[in-house]
């Protein structure tokens, strides 16, 4: 079916309601408009479904919710496991709670439990309380940090993480089946709770989910004493962070947390921030105009799930606020960490740090130095989190830290996503003990460096929207797989991985291998003096990611070879 078959479906079907309708029409004259919204059908990517909120196959709305939960418990009934049942959470923005809600019926109609968070709650949380209330699966309404206009429908499975090859596939093709929405299953919420099948999870989720984290803290007594010294700025950007981040400060001792007043509230329109994404420096301008009327040592911000983290610690000799990228801020959590484990020798021997490939190889340099295996896989968090079940299931690998550079790590085994409330506990932990030995958080970053080397990394994302951006970033990934490529920039390349086709050539000799990873669209660079460069395609976006980085001998050693890099790159692709 052409798109304007599917938009005059949409437009005249009796399975849709007046208002979808309305809206639709509104576009007839508007072709390009019709072609966007009909020219596909959201699928799942790296982070689940995702899109924009609107009437169409490639939009957020009630009728895309309700196929792709129908699909879901369609999976689940042939799996057997409804009984266990689903949790359910969603973030600020606009229709999370009505999805929620949606979510929850549908599969309460499927005769599956629903456990629904009474109100909004972070993603870490929601993959805890799978774990806890022994869920089959999970549910999480958000699109993250994306901006306003988005919404997403993230899915997980039984040990907490999001759904992984090839269960995803199998789901989505049931997702697919469903070939009409009145095939989808609807009873009313006075009937699914009068049936037990739907429940509400509140507070006594969030206590269990807190006592986990306060139990992790490795210096709580440094915490307590210099907590009631150290000043912290955060905001949770309009999300979901504030529901638990300044109690559990507060019950870890943090006498000085100042939450930004204008962004503490949940607001699906983010009415102070063009995009609230912790990794956009413009997002942190209200916090840092706090931090400096207060005098703050640290600025922290959470997206909109509170799965990722964004920072600023000040520098004590220039009174600047200098901004973490998220390798910066995960390793830096990952040194202090795993240095206190060794000091008081509580560390692993058979411990695991997994990261991504296209994450900071001083991951690699860390692991070394304390004698744990790093291992690397896909983007994705969900692709750490199959590593950590496997290892759960074998009995042979102890987790100790994981992360990805989009600015999200999880320093437990407990959960099974990134967590930015523990990172936000984790990061004023560390601040805390070295304020202890006269340092701030950017002395530690310092020491990191002139310890292990300047690791620095960038990444570039090249957006083409629409079906003809689609079709240009198919044919950049095209024309970059079948080049040739040897140097890149000042750089000699060592060995090329087309992950897509399982290949590993190594440039000098020849010789061909596998990478022995999952199929994905990505191509990946080795190249000499411990660089590097990785090309993929956005699972959620309409863009092409560019990952690269380098090792300097100092600070603008590293700035200048990673920014020539970087115009090497920009170069091969367009």
């Amino acid at each position: 079916m052409s798109y304007m078959e599917e938009y005059k479906k949409w437009c005249e079907g009796n399975e849709f309601d007046e208002e979808t309708k309305r809206e639709l029409l509104a576009i007839k004259d508007d072709e390009k408009e019709i072609e966007d919204r009909f020219y596909k059908e959201l699928e799942f990517g790296t982070a689940g479904l995702r899109g924009v909120i609107g009437a169409g196959t490639n939009r957020m709305n009630k009728y895309t919710v309700g196929k792709a939960t129908q699909g879901l418990a369609n999976y689940i009934l042939e799996q057997r496991t409804q009984d266990k049942g689903v949790a359910i959470s969603y973030d600020s923005r606009k229709m999370s709670k009505e999805f929620s809600m949606q979510t929850a019926l549908i599969l309460c109609a499927n005769g599956i439990k629903a456990y629904l968070f009474e109100n909004l709650r972070p993603v870490p949380e929601l993959s805890f309380a799978i774990r806890n209330l022994g869920c089959t699966a999970g549910v999480m309404i958000t699109a993250s940090h994306n901006p306003p206009k988005y919404n997403g429908y993230k899915v997980y499975w039984d040990d907490g993480a999001q759904i992984v090859s090839p269960r995803d596939k199998d789901i989505i093709t049931k997702v697919r089946n469903v070939e009409s929405f009145n095939e989808i299953k609807e009873i009313s919420e006075e009937e699914a709770i009068s049936k037990g099948l739907l429940k509400f999870v509140g507070k006594e989720m969030d206590e269990k989910y807190l006592d986990i984290l306060k139990k992790s803290v490795i210096n709580p007594e440094i915490m307590k004493e210099e907590g009631k010294k150290l000043k912290v700025v955060y905001t949770p950007l309009h999300g979901t962070g504030n529901t638990l981040v300044e109690n559990l400060l507060k019950q870890l001792g943090m006498e000085n947390v100042y939450v930004v007043p204008e962004q503490k509230e949940p607001d699906g329109n983010f009415p102070t921030v063009d995009y609230p994404n912790p990794e956009d420096p413009k997002a942190f301008k209200l916090a840092l105009e706090l931090a400096k009327k207060e005098n703050a040592d640290v600025v922290l911000a959470t997206d909109p799930d509170a799965d990722r983290l964004g920072i600023f610690a000040k520098d004590a000799k220039t009174g600047q606020y200098m901004e973490y990228t998220g390798n910066m801020s995960a390793l830096l959590i990952a040194e202090y960490r795993i240095s206190q484990m060794k000091e008081k020798n509580i560390l692993p021997k058979d411990g695991m740090i997994i990261t991504t490939i296209v994450s900071s190889n001083l991951t690699k340099a860390i692991a070394e130095n304390y004698n744990l295996e790093c291992i690397e896989v896909l983007t994705g968090f969900k692709n750490i989190g199959a590593i950590m079940k496997k290892a759960e299931e074998n009995k042979d690998k102890t987790y100790v830290f994981g992360f990805e550079e989009s600015y999200g790590c999880l320093i437990g085994d407990y959960a099974r996503d990134k967590d930015g409330i523990a990172a936000v506990m984790a990061l004023c932990e560390a601040a805390c003990y070295y304020a202890s030995k006269g340092k701030t958080l950017w002395d530690a970053m310092l020491d990191i460096y002139e310890k292990y080397g300047y690791y620095k990394e960038t990444q570039v994302s090249i957006v083409r929207e629409g079906a003809k951006g689609a079709q240009e970033i198919k044919d950049m990934m095209t024309k970059v797989r079948e080049t040739d490529i040897d140097k890149i920039g000042d750089y000699r390349v060592l060995t090329f991985k087309d992950i897509d086709k399982d290949v590993v050539k190594n440039i000098e000799t020849g010789e061909i291998t596998k990478t022995g990873l999952p199929k994905s669209n990505v191509l990946y660079y080795e190249l000499e003096n411990n660089s590097w460069c990785c090309i993929r395609p956005s699972g959620t976006e309409p863009k092409i990611k560019l990952y690269m980085g380098i090792k300097g001998k100092t600070d603008e050693d590293a700035k200048i070879k990673l920014e020539n890099l970087k115009n090497a790159m920009m170069k091969i692709v367009q």
